[in-house]
């Protein structure tokens, strides 16, 4: 049973993911600082090291360095929430096996952590070529953007790189799934600020009463369960970019707080009297209308205006239905890198398929999808066998229903959809397969009773 030592000075996370570890058969011990990690590899030898890159009486990458120099063939791979392809880059240039970024895949985290056992048993035996590749299996990152051909895309890359060398503050709009924290990142790589953090904020996971300690930090001991100094996102993102995904899920109150550091560019972590200066770009990105969210009061007007200097649409997957196939040939190529497999294409059945369907869930819906289809494969192309149900069932609602498509005629199928589901708008929704919000919005839009 391999041993590992997993440092992370968040308990509740490192007790998660112990836990998960535990249950994968691996023999977990846990330090919650440097100082513990130096006690606990004089006294067991272990297979692996997982640390946190920031610790609160350490840098991950010294420790890392450390352990490097006493104890050079325990691979060491590092955890972060700030994630950083240059804080990637360093790490594994410094001698890290590998680099996870918060919050985790769960199947990556055993991939990472198998490849790296198997390279350190392995290392003698493997070519120089062959340990490159063994590296670059899990360390690529996920925001490599696509360029697509269709009209959208081109106009949306135009966009990224009109908006990219300012310091503009940049929304994204776009339905969930269509890749807005890859749009953000790569305005981020061609910024001026591409060598310092990038860091992503999920505004929806944030509870109201703990974002102004996420956003600003906290000192220890300001408020119950405070254990220790925070550092907040602003502050982590500071000289960088800073993104919040779905700001709509604010509290009006977090709004306020947020208003004030974008327009003070200072922030105060919580129980500190000690005022930050921060330079930050921001993007944030929505799923939703944020105009019709301040015209209900739900949005801050002035909020909306300081962080809407510039707006880029992130178009729908039935939007650019020439990228199709070159997303999915992107996607079959990274999930034959991370599963190790070597299947060569899409059969000719299943390009019609996808041709076909909806992708109510966008790019990310094709990426599981195809990743899902890699890993059934036993010849060489991807046939309609591995494909998950919901596309064919789509198919035969399509057949027994009447196509119900947005495409075309949108009002006429929306009517035909009401008077199909007896003007049950939830029911309607459902069979033109968009959210009842979406529907609602259609509905105003088309003057439909």
């Amino acid at each position: 049973m391999p041993k590992i030592l997993l440092i992370e000075d968040d308990i509740s996370f490192c007790k998660l993911l112990e836990k998960f570890l535990v249950k994968k058969a691996y023999e977990v011990t846990i330090a919650f600082s440097a100082a513990e990690a130096r006690v606990a590899i004089k006294k067991e030898s272990f297979d692996l090291i997982l640390t946190d890159l920031r610790l609160p009486d350490s840098d991950g990458i010294g420790l890392m360095s450390e352990f490097k120099a006493s104890y050079p063939d325990i691979p060491v791979i590092l955890m972060t929430g700030y994630s950083d392809v240059n804080t990637a880059v360093k790490a594994i240039k410094n001698g890290a096996a590998d680099y996870i970024s918060k919050p985790f895949n769960p199947d990556e985290v055993l991939l990472v952590i198998t490849n790296a056992l198997k390279t350190s048993e392995t290392e003698e035996e493997i070519p120089v070529k062959e340990k490159k590749a063994v590296k670059k299996s899990t360390s690529s990152t996920e925001n490599e953007f696509v360029k697509g051909i269709s009209v959208a895309s081109k106009k949306l890359l135009d966009h990224i790189h009109l908006v990219s060398p300012t310091d503009m503050s940049v929304l994204i709009i776009g339905e969930s799934g269509t890749g807005k924290e890859i749009i953000a990142k790569s305005i981020h790589q061609q910024s001026l600020r591409k060598n310092n953090n990038f860091i992503a904020v999920d505004c929806g996971a944030i509870p109201k009463e703990l974002a102004a300690s996420e956003f600003f930090g906290h000192l220890k001991g300001s408020f119950t369960g405070a254990i220790n100094d925070k550092m907040g996102y602003f502050e982590a993102a500071n000289g960088g970019t800073l993104f919040l995904d779905e700001i709509g899920n604010l509290s009006y109150e977090n709004q306020i707080q947020l208003l004030r550091a974008l327009q003070e560019r200072k922030i105060k972590p919580v129980g500190s009297n000690k005022e930050i200066n921060v330079d930050i770009r921001i993007i944030t990105a929505t799923n939703e209308d944020l105009r019709e969210a301040v015209k209900n009061g739900d949005f801050r007007e002035d909020l909306y205006h300081r962080i809407n200097e510039f707006s880029i649409q992130s178009p729908s997957l039935k939007d650019r239905d020439e990228d199709l196939m070159v997303f999915a040939d992107y996607f079959l190529e990274k999930a034959n890198q991370q599963l190790n497999k070597d299947i060569i294409g899409f059969s000719p059945e299943v390009v019609t398929i996808f041709q076909n369907y909806n992708w109510p869930g966008n790019l990310r819906e094709l990426q599981n999808c195809v990743k899902r289809a890699t890993l059934l494969t036993q010849g060489d192309f991807i046939k309609s066998d591995v494909l998950p149900a919901e596309f064919f069932q789509i198919q035969k609602q399509q057949a027994s229903n009447g196509n119900f498509s947005l495409s075309e005629n949108e009002k006429e199928a929306i009517i035909h959809a009401l008077s199909k589901a007896q003007n049950n708008k939830s029911e309607a929704a459902k069979l033109l397969k968009i959210t009842r919000k979406t529907l609602y919005n259609k509905l105003k839009q088309y003057n439909i009773d």
